[in-house]
């Protein structure tokens, strides 16, 4: 059987998770949750467990759609700030990859700086 292919976009930063899975050629939204949906407290949004409950949900709706198999790309803050991903993110991959979903290529789209504006923090750092 044929495989309909999606992108899963997952940027997680210290703050919070975003699963967000659209067409191949990103214009078309299937689904979009975050963490901070799936949780009551303001800290828990970067939680391990909320972006597993966003997942889920994502998945729910992407097999309504028929998207069978997702291309998965992640992406911490970036540019100026941290280039690691928050606490979501390996938990967003692990359940989506547990959820029954198809993975093909995983990618690290984290903005990289090649000599940038000043990072804040002023003259002596924090």
């Amino acid at each position: 059987t044929q495989s309909t292919w999606g992108v899963a976009h997952i940027y997680a930063s210290f703050n919070d998770t975003f699963i967000h899975v659209t067409d191949i050629t990103g214009a078309e939204t299937i689904a979009r949750v975050t963490g901070g949906q799936k949780v009551k407290n303001d800290r828990d949004e970067n939680s391990p467990y909320a972006a597993m409950m966003a997942v889920t949900e994502v998945v729910e709706k992407c097999k309504e759609r028929g998207i069978t198999a997702v291309h998965v790309v992640v992406r911490a803050k970036g540019g100026t700030h941290t280039k690691n991903m928050g606490p979501g993110g390996q938990a967003a991959l692990r359940a989506m990859a547990r959820s029954g979903m198809k993975i093909g290529r995983i990618e690290d789209v984290t903005p990289i700086a090649h000599d940038s504006t000043r990072k804040k923090g002023g003259r002596r750092g924090r």
